[in-house]
This record gives C-alpha cells, sequence and structure tokens, in this order.
C-alpha cells in the first residue's frame, strides 16, 4: 500500500496586514496553525487523479499546485517521475492553504520516498517558490510567518488538542481581490510571545474587506461567536472559512450539531488543532 500524506487544513490564528511593497506583494504578520484533518494525497504511478466532495472543483487537475510542486522537485533533485491520488475534502479557496497543504504534502511524500528531509534548507526554498504559504504547510506546526507570509520562524505556545470547528458558507473568495480591497491602513504589529495570547489580542484585517465582497462571511462570525463555549471565532486568511477555538469537545459538538441544524448548506469540519 502507498503512504498517505494529510494536507492539513491551514489556518490563520491573527493575519496582520502591515504595508504593500513594491513587487506587488503585501508585508504581513501570522500566525499559522494547523488542524488534525484536511485533504489526504498519496502517490500513484502517473498523473493526478481527483476524488472526494470537492474533487470535481479542480477541473482535470493538470494546472493543480501538486503537479508544479512535482515538477519543480524533479527539476531540483532529479528521480523518478510521481503520480498522486488526492481525496479533495476541503473547499477551494477557501483561506484554509488548501492547494498549498496539497503541494506541501505532495513534496513530504516525495522526500519519503527518496530519503530526504522534508524540513531541509533546499526544500523549504523550493517551497516558498510554489507560494507563500507553502513553506508553512511544509512543516505544518504553529508558526509565526513574516514578508510575504513565507518567512517562517516558530512560535511558541501549547495550542495542540484544542477543538476547533471550520465553517465555509459555500463562497468561494479568490484571493486577489480581497487583499486588494484592503484600505491599506497599517493597524499595529502582531504581539510577540505565547501564540494563544497574541491571537485573542490581535485579528484578521482581511476579514473587513472579505465580508464587503460576501457578506455572509460576517453571518458566519456571528453565528459562531453566538455559540456557547467559543473562545475565539475569527475568518481564516483570505476567507471564507471562519473558524472557532471551543473550551472543549462538548461545546464544539454541541455548536457543530446547531449550526448543521441552523445552516445545513455550510460545510463544516469539527476537529483539533495539531
Amino acid at each position: 500500500m502507498q503512504p498517505v500524506e494529510t494536507a492539513y487544513a491551514k489556518l490563520n490564528l491573527a493575519l496582520h496586514m502591515r504595508g504593500r511593497r513594491a513587487d506587488g506583494y503585501h508585508e504581513i504578520e501570522t500566525l499559522f496553525a494547523f488542524a488534525e484533518d484536511g485533504d489526504r494525497l498519496a502517490l500513484a504511478e502517473q498523473g493526478l487523479s481527483l476524488t472526494g466532495p470537492f474533487g470535481g472543483a479542480l477541473g482535470d487537475g493538470t494546472d493543480n499546485l501538486i503537479v508544479r510542486a512535482a515538477d519543480a522537485y524533479r527539476a531540483r533533485f532529479g528521480g523518478a517521475e510521481a503520480g498522486f491520488r488526492l481525496d479533495k475534502k476541503l473547499p477551494i479557496a477557501a483561506g484554509l492553504g488548501g492547494g498549498s497543504a496539497d503541494a506541501a504534502a505532495a513534496l513530504r511524500l516525495l522526500c519519503a520516498r527518496d530519503g530526504r528531509d522534508p524540513l531541509a534548507s533546499e526544500m523549504i526554498a523550493l517551497a516558498a517558490g510554489l507560494g507563500a504559504d507553502v513553506p508553512a504547510c511544509l512543516a505544518s506546526t504553529l508558526s509565526r510567518g513574516v514578508g510575504r507570509g513565507d518567512e517562517i520562524v516558530a512560535a511558541t505556545g501549547d495550542v495542540a488538542g484544542l477543538p476547533v470547528l471550520l465553517v465555509n458558507p459555500m463562497v468561494a473568495m479568490p484571493t486577489g481581490p480581497v487583499f486588494k480591497a484592503w484600505d491599506q491602513v497599517d493597524r499595529g504589529a502582531l504581539d510577540e510571545g505565547d501564540a494563544l495570547a497574541a491571537s485573542f489580542a490581535g485579528r484578521n484585517d482581511l476579514e473587513a474587506p472579505a465580508i464587503g465582497i460576501a457578506p455572509v462571511v460576517g453571518d458566519v462570525l456571528a453565528v459562531l461567536r453566538a455559540q456557547d463555549g467559543v473562545r475565539l471565532a475569527r475568518m481564516s486568511g483570505s476567507g471564507a472559512t471562519c473558524f472557532a477555538l471551543f473550551r472543549d469537545v462538548a461545546a464544539l459538538a454541541a455548536g457543530d450539531r446547531a449550526i448543521a441544524a441552523d445552516h445545513p448548506g455550510w460545510w463544516r469540519m469539527a476537529t483539533r488543532l495539531r
């Protein structure tokens, strides 16, 4: 049986926009955390086969970031050509780093096949060339991102095991328009120190522009914040997925049931942070 990697769903516990760079990218400060669940990726003989509830949304997969990651890996390190099977469980254009997480999982699979360290400096550099979120997704551990978000340093704090509910109103939210709609006001730095405390004190500066584009994102946040036992509710990345950290598993389960009953068309994932 071929090894399988989880492409862990990425969450931005906080996301502070600090400015726009001359190259068109933005200077950000963010705290990355990862859920225990996500897409599932396995090596195959050739090509890219797509299954799962959101596999059909990726078309024929020819321009998928998994394919680009495998091509970049082979161009840099050589080795046999690889195919992949992707079980796409996460919605696309959802603020969960799905494509970046898939690419990172592909790199981890190829490193395992070839006996390479997936966190070696040359792998991190290769990941950065694929996208700003890919280096963080390569490790899929609590971390702080600066610059474009691709300059990664370890973050301190114990978030592993925290119950978290992800909710998406089934509205795709392409990153470009949300960043473009940001008002370019620097509202201050992300706190140093404990990641959870910094998250509570922080914000997501892209929430307002995302809500301006898709007001239902504000509805999701209001619903999450109304649940008992919620410690923090925030949009992830550029949206439209929002998350809530719960006091305990029982509160998470109750919130999940309530939202499922009241909003059956919304996608949900009840999980824990890694």
